[in-house]
């Protein structure tokens, strides 16, 4: 987006690879303006959302987020685990949506929401706080998209695989596994800035939606199988 004419607002925790990423946009079209916070501090969210109150706002891409691969019995003293994982996931993004749905009211805007296609399938062991956060937060927004665009708010999800970024690096079952290019999910956000549409999720995704549902008790075994021979 930085070829258009445009003004970006760059938001991350580390302040050092923001500057970085603002100086090698220096000869671009766009404006662009940096904010460095932690998303899972209040604190810092409610500064954010003041910092943002002054400025007009037409598109929120929401691509924050925090992974989590840990059995439940290996949490049973980690309700911090729980409590980070629902609050960067979940309920700062609602807080970032009911802060700027106003301005994208005004604007005719587009709310974007970075998701993860396994919210669409059925629970997988090991992955309760990342699964149960990401779900929250996508039902979140598909009960609240008819009202939205009611008020010509436009909102699309992009449902992706893995996306080869440090977030999946603690994860060893993934390393082999194949992952897209942090470019190639991007041109994916852009895809759904330029089509509006309500959403975009691999084409494989539905065969994996329908097994789902056709052997949900087969899946189920199979993840008790899974616990047995961990």
């Amino acid at each position: 987006m930085a070829d258009i004419d445009c003004n970006l607002i760059l938001v991350a925790r580390t302040v050092d690879k923001l500057r970085e990423l603002k100086q090698r946009l220096t000869m671009s079209k766009a404006k662009i303006d940096i904010y460095a916070a932690d998303l899972r501090d209040q604190e810092q969210i409610d500064e954010f959302i003041k910092y943002i109150q002054n400025l007009p706002v037409d598109i929120f891409i929401n691509n924050a987020g925090k992974s989590i691969c840990r059995p439940v019995m290996q949490s049973l003293d980690r309700q911090h685990d729980f409590e980070r994982t629902i609050k960067l996931n979940y309920l700062t993004p609602v807080q970032l949506c009911l802060a700027l749905i106003p301005k994208l009211q005004q604007s005719k805007g587009h709310i974007i929401n970075v998701s993860a296609v396994n919210v669409l399938f059925a629970p997988a062991v090991n992955w309760s706080a990342y699964q149960a956060s990401k779900t929250a937060f996508d039902q979140w927004l598909r009960s609240a998209m008819p009202e939205l665009q009611n008020r010509q708010i436009k909102v699309s999800t992009a449902y992706l695989p893995l996306v080869k970024t440090r977030m999946i690096e603690p994860t060893k079952a993934y390393q082999n596994l194949p992952a897209l290019q942090p470019k190639q999910a991007a041109t994916i956000i852009s895809y759904l800035l330029q089509t509006q549409k309500r959403q975009y999720k691999p084409w494989w995704a539905m065969i994996v939606q329908l097994a789902g549902v056709l052997f949900n008790g087969i899946w189920f075994k199979l993840n008790c199988y899974y616990i047995k021979r961990k």
